[in-house]
């Protein structure tokens, strides 16, 4: 299953900036800077996981050294192209600072920046989740970083920016990458699914993509994992099944339950739900933040940047229904009354008991 994940996610990496979804403001500011040949020696690219920091780090890389100079895009047919796109360039070094993150290792990449590339134009040198560096191995990539050679450059990527000392940032182009909105995952996944030839619901696609939370490289790792029992026709209940989650629209169901305030049905569905084997404490956190987005539009509909990402069109619509048959004091306590659940399920004898409690005293 691990295998079928990774050969899903490397047969559709994206090799040109033109396939790259989301972070349109970042390959902009890119392609501009590459078609007037401003190329900067040190960039620094932060953002969560799964958003693209690495894969646009290597069309960089492929892009500097494309001997087609017409284009911004890099054209992945000449030898510089091929090679790094093959993996098999010696001048695209890849450093993962969770492993190499001491003196020793810094002072060995300053020793190596000094020789000319072997093949291209430019030596570049990524350097992978860099705040977890040592101050001693930051020091020593500074001094680089003051007076890089003119063959080299530099991509910084890190998860934690704020661990990233303020020396490094000022010396590089920082671009600040965000998590992709559903639609985009969606998009992304159910082109992939054509190309290989299955047919998945779109409830079961928004399910996925809603999991990978912004980050594509999760999704497409999601549904490699759900494509793994080969069956070509894919439906919501399968993937409810193997990713062990459920969909949106069961919080839905359950809310309008409490809304109308019934009881019964609210306990049943949550009952069903536990029978058919699915996690209450992730249902209850999927509850706590829907309801939180049900707040945030009543609040203020202005908001709903905060909560479009994770949100289809339709989806945000009912949750504005729903939220104007809420009055915000019940909200408050709705939210209050599944945290609380959602501490004490993994205590609980039965798991469905706190969330029943939760139930009979949002609906009192």
């Amino acid at each position: 299953m691990i295998q079928e994940q990774l050969v899903l996610y490397r047969k559709y990496r994206p090799q040109s900036f033109s396939e790259i979804i989301g972070q349109e403001h970042i390959i902009q500011t890119l392609t501009n800077a590459l078609a007037m040949n401003r190329i900067a020696h040190a960039y620094l690219f932060t953002g969560p996981r799964g958003t693209g920091k690495t894969t646009i780090a290597r069309l960089l890389a492929k892009a500097v050294n494309c001997q087609d100079s017409k284009k911004a895009e890099p054209c992945n047919k000449c030898p510089a192209c091929q090679e790094i796109s093959q993996g098999k360039s010696l001048d695209l070094i890849e450093i993962d600072a969770a492993s190499n993150r001491g003196i020793d290792e810094m002072r060995e990449l300053r020793d190596g920046i000094k020789f000319s590339p072997t093949n291209l134009k430019y030596k570049v040198f990524v350097i992978d989740e860099c705040h977890q560096l040592t101050k001693e191995a930051f020091n020593a990539l500074l001094k680089t970083l003051e007076e890089p050679p003119a063959h080299a450059i530099f991509i910084l990527a890190t998860t934690e920016i704020h661990k990233v000392p303020q020396t490094i940032i000022s010396r590089c182009q920082r671009f600040d990458f965000h998590k992709l909105p559903l639609d985009k995952i969606v998009e992304r996944l159910s082109w992939i699914a054509k190309q290989e030839k299955v047919t998945i619901e779109k409830p079961a696609l928004e399910l996925i993509a809603l999991n990978a939370d912004g980050a594509v490289r999760d999704g497409e790792s999601l549904l490699g994992q759900v494509m793994a029992m080969e069956d070509k026709q894919i439906t919501l209940e399968e993937v409810q099944t193997i990713l062990g989650v459920t969909d949106i629209r069961a919080v839905q169901s359950l809310i309008d339950f409490m809304i109308e305030k019934d009881n019964g049905q609210a306990i049943g569905h949550i009952n069903q739900i536990s029978a058919q084997g699915y996690d209450l404490i992730q249902f209850t956190k999927s509850s706590i933040n829907y309801l939180r987005k049900i707040l945030i539009l009543k609040v203020d509909p202005d908001l709903d940047k905060l909560v479009a990402a994770e949100l289809t069109k339709e989806q945000k619509e009912v949750i504005i229904k729903q939220g104007q048959k809420l009055d915000q004091s019940d909200l408050i306590k709705m939210i209050h009354a599944f945290v609380q659940a959602g501490n004490e399920i993994k205590l609980a004898g039965f798991p469905q008991l706190p969330l029943e409690l939760a139930v009979v005293e949002c609906c009192s």
